[in-house]
């Protein structure tokens, strides 16, 4: 039986490393060719335990070759290697080339403090280590905090309270300035940086209501990492198109997926059909069953707690779910994901303890 069992891993081993000879539907269910060719047996990781349609799984009761397929294939997925580090940024180093050979060059006064001012003599640079703040009347290590508090659902009013209390006293609408200021800069950041994401994808939409009128945030995420890939707000439901939804989704990850879940708006089918031409699309939704859209009910959620808290947004292209999206791919962790973000979980690192100071001071770099 030993024997048998590893003949079957091994069979296994080779389908996994074939091309296109397994389909991830989604989480708990994959496609597996049978090496033949003459068909594709389902394999389900149910509430008690792996199932495949083949013969040798339902009249032996054996791990069956196409499961251990998709346990091996799944592994690989769990083990994404870390291909983009978001650095953070070092004094010790100049923050334009990177070199060590760096020089005090005396201090720059000002009525908020004093800045020590570097010299690189390798590219000639001066420098500080305010990057991405200068300017700036508050420090960095407030500013990161407010907009942590406000994408973790605090009010505005709340977050200057919160600030009061640590002796930093500025008004609300600075707070809101901050917010759109620097989700502005790491938008243009992070869009130029591509995520591994999987080969499902998952679309919905929110109602929700800006200056009291009602408009619908159309979102793609990706199925198995969570990562928030696009967003379109829209003034109607059914006559909206979301051709450009997906077309943006495409190039932003630069392919296409093999399969596309949404509910039964009729947008998506017609955009899906033209701009998703390789994907399958998968119509069949319900909370609960064999494919469901949980995971964008989840992000729902957070959308519209947010807005209660707002008390609804104040423009249509409102840099706040910019920010949002920004939160919820490479600062929130997920329970869902071990403790991960969903831009770890697609190979993208960010270093520091304050991830919001990183990508702020990475994308002021790059800006200049």
């Amino acid at each position: 039986m030993a024997a048998l069992t590893t003949t079957r891993q091994e069979r296994g081993q080779a389908i996994a490393e074939l091309d296109n000879q397994i389909k991830r539907i989604d989480a708990k269910t994959y496609e597996v060719k049978s090496q033949n060719g003459n068909g594709v047996y389902e394999v389900l990781n149910s509430s008690i335990g792996w199932m495949c349609q083949c013969p040798d799984h339902i009249y032996r009761g054996v791990t069956c070759k196409h499961i251990h397929a998709a346990l091996i294939s799944q592994a690989i997925r769990a083990e994404v290697a870390i291909n983009k580090v978001i650095p953070k940024i070092d004094v010790k180093a100049c923050q334009y080339c990177g070199s060590t050979e760096i020089v005090k060059d005396g201090v720059r006064h000002n009525k908020h403090g004093d800045l020590q001012i570097y010299n690189c003599k390798n590219c000639g640079h001066y420098f500080t280590i305010n990057l991405g703040f200068k300017r700036m009347r508050a420090t960095p290590q407030a500013i990161t905090t407010a907009m942590q508090l406000y994408f973790t659902g605090e009010s505005l009013r709340n977050v200057q309270k919160f600030l009061k209390l640590q002796g930093v006293k500025v008004s609300h609408v600075a707070i809101l300035e901050w917010i759109r200021k620097y989700t502005k800069l790491m938008k243009a950041y992070v869009e130029k940086i591509v995520p591994k994401v999987s080969d499902t994808w998952r679309a919905d939409e929110i109602r929700f209501k800006v200056r009291g009128n009602m408009k619908y945030l159309f979102a793609v995420m990706d199925d198995e990492t969570r990562f928030w890939i696009a967003q379109e707000v829209a003034d109607t439901k059914h006559s909206h198109d979301c051709f450009n939804l997906f077309e943006q989704s495409k190039v932003l990850m630069g392919k296409q997926p093999k399969t596309i879940i949404t509910d039964g708006l009729n947008s998506y089918s017609v955009a899906s059909e033209v701009v998703l031409d390789e994907a399958k699309h998968i119509r069949h939704i319900r909370l609960q069953g064999d494919v469901h859209n949980n995971k964008m009910e989840r992000l729902n959620d957070k959308i519209r707690d947010r807005e209660k808290t707002m008390r609804g947004l104040k423009t249509k292209n409102t840099e706040i779910l910019k920010g949002m999206q920004i939160y919820h791919n490479f600062i929130r962790e997920h329970e869902g994901l071990n403790g991960k973000t969903p831009a770890e979980a697609c190979g993208i690192k960010i270093e520091g303890k304050n991830k919001w100071k990183t990508l702020i001071q990475n994308a002021s770099k790059q800006s200049h």
